[in-house]
């Protein structure tokens, strides 16, 4: 078998290829790592049949709609998944075959509702219910200690001790351990009463994950991320240096219409020479009055040089074919010592 298991921080990702047959899956990948997964697959040669989600992930952007809509096959996770993206559900004892690969779902919510484990011969992909000397929480959205306690106690701790455990995070640098390991050396699975297992989960008062509101949008809908929506505009349109605008405005701005899309005190607090003021928020809804040709070369600036981007591929979906973005924003404009009206 190819086995490749790709860490993104605390996050673990993992590629299985079947050497007979090139037949690939895989498992929980990072929307920032596509092209790294895109590699491993050209340097194995291999062909991806499933791509596999264990559960709808809080801490971090999932790839597998990006990698099942590239790769033209089908989004995995389980029944109870509110991802409209998914393909293909599972139910508990369901199997997924790819080539001489044989992955057996286990239904192990806890850490949320639609968690599953995927059995492999000699290992077993836990998600986020079984941890390296951990657990998954069960605070989150769908999360419940009684059912994480069940699908520990009554599944994953009754497979082979010497069972392999892959789960989707280790913040440690930990590649893996085992069933036995985790029965002997995992501190929250000492806990082997019902009653007191939930008593410790309902007391660990652990912080909220860095991205929990847009993980969660952006994994149970399969909406995008602000990141790829920059990434998008981005790739839209055109951008100028701050050194080429210096020499544009001035005696040489009569061939350019520079756009302030700053709040009203921002822009009557300082401003690049010259410029006008027309807030994002208005855009769409002056744009006719304000910018009667659209032919004219537009160039739009904010303060850090994200929502002029989305400004800019705005007005070019609206026809201003020249509209252009800031390199920048106002910020660094401000910081390269070029002059400034208020």
């Amino acid at each position: 078998m190819i086995f490749e298991q790709v860490a993104t921080g605390g996050c673990q990702s993992y590629l299985l290829g079947c050497q007979d047959t090139q037949a690939a899956v895989l498992i929980d990948p990072e929307l920032s790592r596509i092209d790294h997964y895109r590699g491993l697959l050209a340097r194995h040669g291999l062909a991806v049949k499933y791509v596999v989600d264990t559960h709808t992930h809080a801490d971090h952007f999932s790839a597998s709609k990006e990698m099942g809509k590239a790769l033209g096959v089908p989004v995995v996770m389980h029944r109870l998944s509110p991802a409209p993206h998914a393909d293909l559900r599972l139910d508990d004892g369901d199997m997924l075959i790819a080539g001489g690969l044989k992955l057996k779902a286990l239904h192990t919510p806890g850490h949320t509702r639609d968690s599953m484990s995927l059995v492999m011969d000699d290992r077993v992909f836990t998600g986020d219910a079984l941890l390296i000397g951990g657990t998954g929480r069960t605070d989150l959205p769908s999360g419940d200690p009684h059912m994480l306690f069940e699908s520990l106690f009554d599944k994953l701790l009754k497979l082979p001790p010497e069972t392999m455990v892959f789960p989707a995070h280790d913040y440690k640098g930990r590649s893996h351990s085992t069933i036995g390991t985790e029965i002997a050396e995992n501190p929250r699975l000492q806990k082997t009463e019902r009653a007191a297992f939930v008593e410790m989960m309902q007391a660990l008062d652990l912080a909220a994950p860095t991205h929990l509101t847009e993980a969660l949008r952006t994994n149970m809908s399969g909406g995008k991320t602000v990141a790829q929506l920059l990434a998008e505009a981005a790739a839209k349109v055109p951008f100028m240096s701050l050194e080429e605008l210096s020499g544009r405005i001035g005696g040489n701005s009569a061939d350019i219409v520079v756009l302030d899309l700053r709040e009203k005190e921002a822009f009557e607090a300082d401003h690049i020479p010259g410029a006008r003021h027309l807030p994002r928020g208005q855009l769409e809804l002056r744009v006719n009055s304000e910018l009667p040709d659209p032919t004219q070369r537009i160039l739009t600036y904010c303060e850090f040089g994200k929502i002029s981007t989305l400004a800019a591929a705005t007005l070019r979906e609206l026809g201003y074919g020249r509209a252009v973005a800031l390199d920048g924003g106002m910020k660094a404009w401000r910081e390269a010592g070029y002059p400034l009206d208020s």
